[in-house]
């Protein structure tokens, strides 16, 4: 399976970033679909999930800044974030899992490189 993740860029704090998630996974409707992030020197965290069903849940350093949302029908997870911060700064992955976030299903994608400057 592939994941590949796009959108990310350079960005003033309190500015907007769009990315995108291309799954390769032929399930992948089926599954809870997540956004990670991991910055320099630090261990990679769960930001956001989207199940099935369309429900999302956010971890608290980003909840009410960003949004996830799903297309299943192009296999692909978006994350919308607004009043982007310094210590949003990372790069960013895709991926599903199970029960636990830290069960994903899949081997890490590239990435995309979110840069929020102050």
């Amino acid at each position: 399976v592939q994941l590949q993740a796009s959108g990310g860029g350079l960005v003033q704090a309190g500015g907007s970033l769009r990315l995108s998630c291309a799954s390769s996974e032929r399930l992948f409707s089926r599954y809870t679909a997540g956004w990670y992030r991991q910055s320099p020197g630090e261990q990679r965290e769960w930001v956001a999930g989207i199940s099935s069903g369309g429900s999302s849940n956010y971890a608290d350093s980003v909840k009410g800044r960003f949004t996830i949302s799903r297309d299943n029908a192009k296999n692909t997870v978006y994350l919308q974030m607004n009043s982007l911060k310094p210590e949003d700064t990372a790069v960013y992955y895709c991926n599903t899992y199970g029960l636990r976030v830290a069960a994903v299903r899949h081997s890490w994608g590239q990435g995309t490189l979110v840069t929020v400057s102050s």
